[in-house]
């Protein structure tokens, strides 16, 4: 309902505020601060979940003589919770180990690059498609479009004007993205490829992105937009932002750690992915919209060390986790 509004508005929230960190240069410390401890609301039962539930139907008494009642079991799908702090999504335990093994890619190749992005995804869908089946949420894939450099898309310019980062436009459920302004920068702004040069890093920030599109899907983009317009403040929204963001960070954490073996991710290149993630976000003199560098980095690792769904529930991180 709310994605024409928030497709008009997305400049807004959807920068991944690199350019700042990339401007900086800045490359002081290669760890990140430690996950967050959430408890759990609801221990996750291992095992598949059924998609759908069974209510078996109560006889009714039929006028015609002989005739049996209908006693056959009919389908209704499951009550999904699609709040912030409870959402079904929670309940889906940990991500399937998925097999995707990443071909050596030269991300300063655009062909190359897109190529990449477009076979990662599809292992995303497989993976998203697993788990969010566990809970019976309903599954569709975004699309994407990928090109050198740029266009406009549903959501307005891609990149949009100041950045070199991918975005996701809930108007049509798309991931837009210039290989060229990613890896290589544009005006003064550095790209990815002066913080890494590995394409798992560029992988990872496409787990981001892949995880506002789970966002969309499990109603946790509604709900997030539901109290941004009621929010009064304009801390209250930013903050509201950065906790929507980090937990974009923590699915591409658990993402990445889903395919981590197949991939592969040695312990140096999770290293060096916990270091990517901890040198983006929101740097002196840009908007408040993303997390710190710090945090930034923390919940990349919350997700591919803590391994399961409700791990990522940001709503229920102290401030400080989220500032």
């Amino acid at each position: 309902m709310v994605g024409g509004v928030l497709g008009a508005i997305a400049a807004v929230f959807v920068l991944l505020v690199i350019g700042g960190a990339l401007l900086a240069g800045s490359k002081s410390g290669g760890t990140t601060t430690s996950p967050v401890a959430i408890p759990t609301y609801e221990p996750y039962t291992p095992g598949p979940r059924p998609s759908f539930t069974y209510t078996p139907v109560e006889p009714r008494p039929t006028r015609s003589t002989g005739s049996r009642p209908d006693t056959t079991p009919r389908t209704t799908r499951p009550v999904l919770n699609t709040t912030l702090t409870g959402n079904s999504v929670y309940k889906a335990g940990s991500l399937p180990r998925t097999s995707c093994r990443a071909k050596a890619t030269n991300v300063f190749d655009n062909a190359q690059l897109k190529a990449l992005i477009l076979a990662t995804s599809k292992c995303m869908n497989k993976t998203w498609a697993a788990a969010l089946g566990r809970v019976g949420i309903p599954f569709s894939p975004p699309n994407y479009a990928i090109t050198a450099r740029g266009g406009r898309g549903a959501c307005g310019d891609f990149p949009h004007k100041g950045s070199i980062v991918p975005y996701y436009c809930p108007r049509n459920s798309t991931i837009y993205g210039s290989t060229s302004a990613m890896a290589q920068g544009r005006g003064n702004q550095r790209g990815y490829g002066s913080l890494s040069s590995w394409h798992g890093a560029f992988t990872g920030m496409f787990a981001h992105e892949y995880g506002h599109h789970v966002q969309h899907l499990t109603g946790l983009e509604d709900s997030w937009w539901s109290k941004t317009l009621a929010s009064r403040t304009t801390s209250g929204r930013l903050a509201l932002s950065r906790r929507y963001e980090l937990q974009a960070n923590c699915f591409s954490g658990l993402w990445m750690r889903s395919v981590a073996a197949s991939y592969p991710i040695t312990p140096a290149r999770r290293n060096a992915l916990y270091y990517f993630f901890s040198n983006v976000g929101d740097w002196p003199g840009y908007p408040r919209d993303h997390g710190s560098p710090p945090n930034s980095g923390r919940w990349f690792r919350q997700g591919y060390e803590r391994l399961k769904t409700y791990q990522c529930n940001t709503w229920l991180a102290p401030a400080s986790t989220t500032s």
